[in-house]
C-alpha cells in the first residue's frame, strides 16, 4: 500500500527558511511525478510546486512561491523536498505532498493518486 509521509514543518518568523520532506513507500517512487500543495484555514487546497519523474526533473511553481521555493527529489531515497526561503505569513498552511503518474494531474488538479497527511507550517510576522 502506497504511503507518503511529510515532515519538517514548524513555526518560523518572517524571512526565515524551512525544508519540508516527503518520504514515499509502497510505490515505484521514480516513476511518479511529485507535487506539494497547501491549504490554509477556510481556503481551498492550492498547488505550490511539482517535479516530473523523468531524468530532466522539470519543475513547476505557483506564481506566489516562484523564486522563493525550490522543489527537488532524491529517487534513491524515495523522497521529495520543498526548500522554502524568505517565508511570509501568507505561506502559513498545512502542506501536503502528492504523487501521480501524470505530471499534468499533479500540477493542475487536486486529484493525484496519493496524498500525505500534511505538515503544519506557521510563519509569524
Amino acid at each position: 500500500q502506497a504511503q507518503l509521509v511529510e515532515s519538517g514543518g514548524g513555526l518560523v518568523q518572517t524571512g526565515e527558511s524551512l525544508r519540508l520532506s516527503c518520504a514515499g513507500s509502497g510505490l515505484t517512487f521514480s516513476h511518479y511525478a511529485m507535487g506539494w500543495f497547501r491549504q490554509a484555514p477556510g481556503m481551498e487546497r492550492e498547488f505550490v510546486a511539482a517535479i516530473s519523474w523523468t531524468g530532466l526533473r522539470i519543475t513547476y511553481y505557483a506564481d506566489s512561491v516562484k523564486g522563493r521555493f525550490i522543489i527537488s527529489r532524491d529517487n534513491a531515497k524515495s523522497t521529495v523536498f520543498l526548500q522554502m526561503n524568505s517565508l511570509k505569513p501568507e505561506d502559513t498552511a498545512v502542506y501536503y505532498c502528492a504523487a501521480d503518474l501524470d505530471i499534468g494531474v499533479v500540477r493542475s488538479t487536486t486529484r493525484s493518486s496519493y496524498w500525505g497527511q500534511g505538515t503544519q507550517v506557521t510563519v509569524s510576522s
